[in-house]
């Protein structure tokens, strides 16, 4: 068994509380909220009204309120936007960042401890803290959100040691899930187009939420023609916002560059092939498609 932990401080701790606290998200997210629990976290996006990507990030329920677990580097615009969003509700929005701390280790290490259960987005608490096994993909193992000050006696009892960040975005972006510039895909593309609904990142059978109708649209008319697919590197570099072409066809534009790449791809289109070798301007590349894609 893997007992790694990787402290994940590029990771920002929002928390949201209140009478309407409930209802204010569920207005918001593209997930539905009656599944956060005790016992139950859930993946969610904020999108545009057009239904394009903003922002995502993990809710877990917390005393009487919500932690969003988000990347730091859009944590400070989630938390505009919450802002900007809540007018008159009875909401109370907190920066947490300074006092909580997110570790992520393996899913065996997970299942190990007393209180799992090898259900997505399972959450319990451990010393009072919630551990929950990432509502995503059970490959990305759990996470545990924690007083910083709490930390490491935790690692020692769960018999954690610290590996390398770094380490934890290789297996991540190996498994086709951005692990970090999310910054990089804010508005270029549609949420659904994120692969959110395989990630557990969509329900389609909820109310209205920002960016619902052309997510449901493009969802029912079947109009789902391009998807964010992850680049394993061959040679050389790639340029964000370059486009990749086969057979002199456009198929897709790289989004994120540097050493986690993805590239927006029309995956349906026939000059795709994603058993070939693509050369860009002194790069060559493959484009995955992930296992838990079934396309």
């Amino acid at each position: 068994m893997n007992n790694s932990v990787f402290i994940l401080e590029d990771r920002a701790i929002l928390y949201i509380n209140g009478l309407d606290a409930k209802d204010f998200l569920q207005n918001l997210i593209s997930n539905d909220i009656n599944k956060v629990s005790d016992n139950s976290s859930c993946f969610a996006s904020l999108l545009t009204p057009q239904g394009k990507f903003l922002y995502e990030f993990i809710i877990v329920k917390h005393k009487s309120g919500y932690f969003i677990d988000c990347e730091k580097s859009q944590s400070d615009e989630i938390y505009k936007q919450l802002n900007l969003y809540k007018i008159r509700s009875k909401v109370e929005i907190l920066n947490l960042s300074n006092e909580f701390v997110v570790a992520s280790f393996g899913y065996e290490k997970y299942l190990s401890i007393d209180g799992s259960k090898d259900i997505l987005g399972f959450t319990f608490k451990y010393r009072e803290d919630p551990i929950l096994l990432d509502p995503r993909n059970k490959n990305l193992g759990a996470r545990l959100i924690i007083n910083l000050e709490k930390l490491y006696l935790s690692l020692k009892k769960l018999n954690l040691k610290d590996d390398k960040i770094e380490n934890y975005y290789n297996q991540s972006h190996k498994l086709g899930i951005v692990p970090k510039d999310l910054n990089k895909l804010k508005n270029k593309l549609f949420g659904i187009e994120c692969n959110y609904e395989e990630l557990n990142g969509i329900d389609f059978k909820k109310g209205c939420y920002v960016g619902q109708e052309n997510t449901a649209r493009i969802k029912l008319k079947n109009k789902l023609s391009k998807r964010l697919l992850p680049i394993e590197i061959i040679k050389g570099q790639l340029s964000e916002d370059e486009k990749i072409y086969n057979n002199d066809i456009e198929i897709g534009k790289v989004l994120i560059d540097k050493n986690y790449p993805f590239a927006l791809i029309k995956f349906l289109d026939k000059n795709f092939d994603k058993n070939i070798v693509y050369k860009l301007s002194g790069s060559t590349f493959k484009i995955i498609i992930p296992s838990w894609l079934k396309i």
